[in-house]
């Protein structure tokens, strides 16, 4: 979904129909990020909901200087920060946010490689807010440093600072089970 096709819609005047395509081409990676914020699944659903609401009360605002799709993970990202000052921090888990690898492998191998990914993501969410934060955008959402620092109010410096920290700490703990 462009920015042309946004204008379009809004000066059309059907602006349900915008909200509609909205819903389906991010629909899920709004939840999913909102997860990762909030930490439950029902927290999840409220905060996209209220996103999409947002985003539909403010489709006019929309200017174009971000993509489509910066721009809803920046409106998740502000709802989410605000559910979670109104209510108590929960531990964020990242369950379902890995999805199913190749086929045909020995139920050993699944088993091992499901169990590398429960202690790398158990790493991640021990990780400080902002850089667990930049992980997940970077990892799961793609971004680049540019959208990553748009959505996160900080400097494009910042961004590869706080992401090279975290991914020294990763690495840290990762060798510390491996001692063990």
């Amino acid at each position: 979904m462009d920015h042309e096709y946004m204008r379009h819609v809004i000066r059309s005047g059907d602006p349900e129909s915008l909200l509609n395509d909205l819903m389906s081409a991010y629909g899920d990676e709004v939840w999913r990020y909102a997860r990762v914020l909030a930490g439950r699944d029902d927290a999840a659903d409220e905060i996209a909901q209220d996103v999409f609401w947002k985003a539909y009360l403010h489709l006019a605002s929309f200017r174009g200087e971000s993509s489509v799709k910066t721009w809803l993970l920046a409106i998740t990202r502000r709802t989410a920060l605000n559910y979670r000052r109104s209510a108590f921090v929960r531990k964020v888990t990242l369950a379902g946010l890995l999805g199913p690898k190749g086929a045909h492998r020995s139920a050993e191998e699944t088993v091992m490689e499901r169990q590398a990914e429960r202690e790398l993501w158990d790493i991640v969410l021990a990780l400080p807010a902002r850089y667990r934060e930049a992980i997940v955008l970077e990892a799961h959402y793609g971004l680049s440093y540019r959208e990553m620092a748009e959505l996160l109010g900080v400097s494009e410096g910042t961004v590869k600072s706080r992401l090279h920290r975290a991914r020294s700490k990763v690495e840290r703990a990762r060798k510390e089970l491996d001692r063990e």
